[in-house]
């Protein structure tokens, strides 16, 4: 008869007592790393906290965003998600390459602040008409983005038929042309009507001069056949 050794039957199963092993020193460090850098991105953008950021920009879940920001999971697949957002380069997200230019010691606010453009008004992405102030009144001043000229402005988007996360972003642009010039066509603008309605739309030919039928990216239907009397080329967009 077969028998199993005392020694034997005592030892310790070890499948079912192996430790899961720990997250090490070098793999804590590069975590917080990414979180910091993450941080920076986000308060870049104009996000003032990680919650607002989640909501606005439609992350998946806004406490998986909090743990990354914190340093307390990788976000090594979440890295082009969040570059795109935030538009910095994944690899410096995840490694510190190719950094942004603001991101050299100083945090993102600290480095723009002073340059400001004028904030000229409101524009509808919807079909409503929204007020747009006079040049002389004004609404103030916003950080300006990097490419900013002498002639930048912004205006500030209100509806949501360019997605419901872009509501109250802002648009720059700083060359209005009247009236408007074919290599505007197909392209994202600001545009007057002959109504005073303001909005932000991708403008097409309608046929006949002067006239074109305004398109939304979102599900809303286009607005045809209108009397565009001035558009100006969106230079750029970021959340207020």
């Amino acid at each position: 008869m077969h028998t199993t050794p005392v020694k034997e039957l005592c030892a310790p199963r070890t499948p079912f007592l192996r430790k899961r092993r720990g997250m090490g020193k070098d793999e804590a460090e590069t975590r917080r790393q990414q979180g910091q850098r993450l941080r920076q991105a986000r308060e870049a953008a104009g996000f003032s906290n990680a919650k607002e950021a989640a909501t606005r920009l439609r992350l998946p879940s806004s406490t998986t965003y909090q743990h990354h920001e914190n340093g307390t999971r990788g976000l090594a697949r979440s890295a082009e998600l969040y570059s795109e957002a935030f538009g910095v380069p994944a690899e410096w997200l995840l490694y510190g390459r190719n950094p942004p230019e603001w991101a050299d010691g100083a945090s993102a606010p600290a480095r723009r602040k002073g340059r400001t453009v004028p904030l000229v008004g409101y524009v509808g992405a919807g079909a409503q008409a929204h007020y747009y102030a006079s040049a002389d009144e004004g609404l103030g001043e916003v950080d300006a983005p990097e490419d900013a000229t002498e002639t930048t402005v912004a205006a500030e988007i209100r509806g949501v038929s360019l997605g419901p996360a872009l509501d109250r972003w802002l648009v720059f642009y700083d060359e209005v042309r009247s009236p408007v010039t074919p290599d505007m066509h197909g392209r994202l603008c600001v545009v007057g009507l002959d109504d005073e309605r303001v909005l932000v739309k991708v403008i097409r030919p309608a046929g006949e001069p002067g006239r074109f039928h305004l398109i939304s990216n979102g599900s809303e239907e286009p607005i045809f056949d209108q009397a565009v009397m001035w558009a100006a080329k969106v230079t750029g967009m970021k959340p207020r």
